[in-house]
């Protein structure tokens, strides 16, 4: 059958390919493992704990993907496995995005008097709106990826996960807002160095392969008809070819997510952000904020998107250090 021809009850839309998950599989879990020693290795794992995590996931479905790509015609059982799959890969990214935000937090604690904002408030701000993201994303693909629901629960998936990218992208700006704000001081001041411009290039980089993947899932929701009726052949030739040209999907969301778990295996920001010392505006290492909490609060800090377990005594020495900075 011909590229881009839709294949009646396949659940993909087309026949999957049976060799790039095997790949996108074998790689993921190759970047679990960097990711694991490096977190072990540089003691960071509160700071980028979500990158193995999220590369595990995927690792997983992927490697499901790869069983459905021998299953995927139309079937309980097949659904069940499709949808898995499509949920553990679309998941990730916002957690993805969340982590850049720990790792922001991290690097305006590193040098609070330059920090637009509180370190602690970009994890409980950003953390809140990235729960809520999470929640319409996985509540919108597991909607939207099911061809047997009704056409309005299809409908509100869609709706869903449009909301979810919106609110992504909104918060991707916002974030590079406050980055750039850092950067532009860091340049004027003597502290601009690689252990901290290092880490701020990185998140760039990071945040335009997301960003670059929100677009790409946004574009692929707005063009062109995206209902999916597998009793329908003709109105399946009709869906937008982001759809039906399987592709798309392996560069535009496969890829970039590598590249960015790379990115980070590459140049891991626990190399370069020490942990519980900061500068202070003479340039000097001081003592920064000791986390107290046990490993029970920590974890679950990290599981509500650190709007619950924080540490009580945050944000204080980053106003002393506003202070003698003459409150820049």
């Amino acid at each position: 059958m011909a590229e881009g021809d839709p294949v009646p009850g396949s659940l993909f839309i087309y026949a999957p390919n049976q060799g790039a998950p095997i790949f996108f599989a074998i790689a993921f879990a190759t970047s679990a493992i960097f990711h694991f020693w490096q977190c072990r290795r540089y003691h960071s794992l509160s700071l980028l704990g979500l990158h193995p995590l999220c590369a595990v996931l995927l690792t997983a479905g992927y490697t499901l993907r790869e069983y459905a790509s021998f299953n995927y015609l139309y079937s309980p059982r097949n659904l069940i496995t499709y949808i898995l799959s499509q949920v553990l890969i679309y998941i990730c990214p916002p957690l993805l995005e969340l982590s850049n935000y720990h790792i922001l937090a991290r690097t305006f604690a590193y040098i609070p008097h330059l920090s637009p904002l509180p370190p602690r408030h970009i994890l409980t701000t950003f953390g809140a709106l990235m729960a809520v993201i999470e929640l319409l994303n996985a509540l919108g693909v597991a909607l939207a990826a099911n061809p047997s629901s009704s056409q309005p629960n299809r409908s509100l998936g869609k709706d869903l996960i449009l909301a979810s990218l919106a609110l992504q992208l909104t918060i991707l700006l916002i974030f590079v807002a406050l980055a750039s704000i850092f950067h532009s001081r860091l340049v004027k001041s003597k502290f601009s160095t690689s252990t901290i411009t290092t880490p701020l290039f990185t998140l760039y980089a990071s945040t335009f392969l997301i960003f670059a993947r929100c677009i790409f899932r946004l574009v692929e929701h707005t063009t062109g008809p995206t209902a999916v009726r597998l009793s329908d052949p003709e109105s399946l030739k009709s869906l937008t070819p982001l759809l039906r040209y399987e592709w798309y999907f392996y560069v535009f969301e496969a890829t970039l997510m590598l590249l960015n778990s790379v990115l980070w295996n590459v140049w891991n920001a626990g190399r370069y952000l020490k942990k519980g010392v900061c500068l202070d505006p003479d340039g000097r290492e001081v003592q920064g904020e000791v986390d107290r909490r046990g490993v029970g609060r920590r974890i679950g800090s990290v599981v509500t998107f650190g709007v619950f377990f924080r540490e009580k005594k945050g944000g204080r020495q980053f106003e002393e250090l506003r202070e003698l900075n003459g409150g820049n």
